[in-house]
């Protein structure tokens, strides 16, 4: 059994593309890297296929392995892509942060859901409870493997070769990169390709407020792909120079602003990676050239992020009247 040819030659090679409208009064250069134009829309689809591509090499999945794996969602739908094409069983436990679309899009891979609704009892988090829930299952189902995003190095891997490889193929060594944090695959890998060439590269981790990741105070998180409620296998003390955390209500802004500049819908975690370099416009020097890694796509949040009605809701703010306002033009001024 292998991997390769067909939608797998799709993966990896997206845009890099400059954000020139966005903030083009501002003394640097900000190029975003369009992962959600892989063709599971999101950065998972790397780490999806080098979590798999590597197990069959060695061995650990074959035509008759379940794959399970523990996802807020864009993995899962990254997997289940992979498992489809190659005709194996697999099982994603996810929790309710998880969206309908992202389930649905899970379904339609033949992917099977299995919903964890109660957070871990100590913690509070449903991190844990979902890993729980994929231990037991790895026990009760024959032949299943667990390809472990939060501890497998083929994770990080897979944006070392490929994610950062590409970014320093056009720009070359960049003064900041932007990138948000989860697992810490993709974060990790970057770092270790930035370190590897000797670059000065400023590597700034855009994390969510509640996240635990690197000592935050822990609270709740509305978005899913942003954070974490426990600190990753694959985090290390130096994986970053300065985390910038950013609100569920600047992932929204970031996102809504990133339509309206440059016609880019993006997900979630997006709009907190642009927001992260809004925040810290103010001492990134002048001919700067940074790089920002944009996830997902926003067609997965278009009940969440893009509804009106939702966001005065959930977060209390209303963006119909957000025109105008200072701090949401402070990307274009």
């Amino acid at each position: 059994m292998q991997l390769e040819g067909g939608i797998v030659e799709a993966i990896g090679g997206t845009p890099l593309i400059r954000l020139g409208r966005l903030f083009k009064n501002q003394p640097f250069e900000v190029y975003g890297k369009m992962e959600w134009m892989n063709p599971g829309g999101s950065a998972k689809d790397r780490p999806a296929l080098f979590m798999l591509r590597e197990a069959i090499r060695r061995g650990e999945v074959t035509r008759d392995s379940v794959i399970i794996e523990s996802s807020s969602g864009n993995l899962a739908i990254s997997l289940a892509q992979l498992c489809c094409y190659l005709g194996l069983r697999f099982i994603c436990v996810v929790d309710p942060r998880t969206t309908e679309q992202h389930k649905q899009i899970i379904r339609s891979f033949h992917g099977e859901i299995d919903l964890v609704t109660e957070p871990d009892p100590e913690t509070g988090e449903f991190l844990p409870a979902r890993i729980r829930r994929v231990g037991e299952l790895v026990e009760q189902i024959p032949n299943a493997y667990w390809t472990n995003q939060y501890g497998s190095p083929d994770n990080a891997k897979a944006h070392m070769e490929t994610t950062m490889s590409e970014i320093g193929e056009q720009l070359g060594p960049i003064d900041y990169l932007f990138c948000g944090v989860s697992s810490c695959g993709t974060i990790r890998g970057c770092m270790e390709y930035i370190r590897s060439c000797g670059w000065s590269t400023q590597i700034v981790a855009v994390d969510a407020e509640g996240s635990v990741i690197f000592g935050g105070e822990k609270g709740s998180r509305r978005f899913p792909g942003l954070g974490a409620g426990i600190t990753p296998g694959l985090y290390r003390h130096d994986v970053a120079d300065l985390v910038m955390y950013v609100s569920d209500l600047d992932c929204v802004e970031g996102c809504r602003a990133l339509v309206r500049s440059e016609a880019i819908l993006a997900g979630a975690s997006s709009g907190g990676v642009i927001s992260a370099i809004r925040k810290m416009s103010g001492i990134i020097p002048e001919g700067a050239v940074c790089a920002a890694i944009l996830p997902d796509r926003g067609e997965r949040y278009l009940n969440t992020v893009y509804n009106d009605e939702w966001v005065l809701k959930e977060i209390g703010s209303n963006p119909s009247t957000w025109q105008g306002r200072q701090e949401y033009d402070l990307f274009t001024r």
